[in-house]
């Protein structure tokens, strides 16, 4: 699941602080969650979603 989220913010040009950003969190506390160190909450991944990726269900 988190490759595709990966794939899909290296192909849009979506940066890890853009995403910190959004969810008002440390591009530190993005990094680990995308490594797999943490988790996204089931809002988060939500929020993710609406905002930069509409086109993908």
């Amino acid at each position: 699941m988190l490759v595709n989220l990966i794939n899909e913010k290296k192909n849009k040009k979506i940066t890890s602080k853009q995403i910190a950003n959004l969810l008002n969190t440390r591009e530190a506390t993005i990094s680990d969650k995308l490594n797999g160190k943490s988790r996204f909450s089931f809002d988060e991944a939500i929020t993710i979603q609406k905002v930069f990726f509409q086109n993908i269900n």
